[in-house]
């Protein structure tokens, strides 16, 4: 196996072998914490893509949410969302791959999340744009109602049922619980021992905003498995595959990929697990580790 020269970044050595793929994560790893892609990303992600280099976003987001970025970046390879349920082209909302989740299992998520008093957001529509789907939300989740607030301003179709049970007579593409961090770790743990792997749940935490979104899925999706099968479409082995994110759900994508980049401002917890890091999303981190891990090796 050949390798290009050694590169050190924050005190490790890598070799390196030509990169031909990037995964990205969005939310603390393309975007800057005022939620912009900065100019020097933009330019070290079309340096990349100039070299020849793929570039493709993995995003627990929906689609309809990641879809205007990788637009606004002109990337050309379809975009992995919710947590790798749904893999779309970008233009023309062609269905690559989706992994639903079951009606059945949905339906017990749903009365489980009740016993528990969560408030559960459900999204639809796979083949189209997306849409959001909710009956109640609890007046004090005051994080839940200002996302989407936030969403609602920007274009999401919000669909507000009598009853999410009624709604549903077919499989969702994933099931959604968030609130403060404290509560919906308790949620988790209780699901997680109730569903006993049936469902995939991957945590998305924000201790700084004290917000911690909970997503349920079809137990075969993860952003790793979503970045696999994307690589294996295009012929590349993991070896040649870069992944930077910053959060839980972004592990498996980080284990997959043979050069894994863990951003600055993740959680201390995850610092521990042996991935390379970066400056944080505040000081171009993603852009940085295009331009050592890639760029400098041209």
């Amino acid at each position: 196996m050949h390798y290009a020269l050694p590169f050190i970044l924050r005190g490790a050595t890598v070799d390196l072998m030509q990169i031909k793929l990037v995964a990205l994560d969005i939310d603390g790893t393309l975007l800057n914490p005022r939620s912009e892609i900065t100019p020097r990303t933009r330019k070290a992600i079309q340096a990349a893509r100039d070299a020849g280099v793929k570039v493709v976003l993995v995003t627990g987001r929906r689609f309809e949410s990641a879809r205007p970025i990788a637009a606004e970046l002109g990337l050309d390879v379809p975009l992995v969302s919710h947590n790798g349920a749904l893999t779309k082209d970008a233009e023309t909302l062609e269905v690559i791959d989706q992994h639903l989740l079951d009606r059945q299992m949905a339906l017990r998520i749903i009365e489980l999340g009740r016993q528990l008093r969560a408030d559960i957001l459900l999204s639809d529509d796979p083949a189209g744009r997306g849409v959001v789907v909710i009956d109640r939300i609890s007046d004090d989740n005051h994080s839940l109602h200002r996302y989407l607030g936030y969403i609602e301003q920007r274009g999401s179709v919000i669909l507000r049922v009598p009853d999410l049970i009624d709604y549903l007579d077919h499989s969702p593409i994933q099931l959604t619980i968030s609130g403060r961090c404290q509560a919906i770790d308790e949620v988790a743990e209780v699901m997680g021992a109730k569903l006993d792997g049936q469902a995939k749940l991957l945590m998305t935490c924000y201790p700084a905003g004290d917000l911690t979104i909970l997503d349920l899925l079809n137990p075969v999706c993860s952003k790793g498995a979503g970045l696999a099968a994307m690589a294996q479409t295009l012929g590349i082995p993991p070896s040649q595959v870069m992944a930077i994110g910053d959060n839980y759900n972004d592990i498996e994508m980080l284990q997959y990929a043979g050069v894994p980049v863990l951003m600055g401002n993740a959680e201390n917890g995850l610092r521990q697990m042996g991935f390379h890091l970066t400056a944080s999303n505040d000081e171009d981190g993603a852009a940085q580790a295009i331009e050592k891990f890639i760029l400098s090796q041209l």
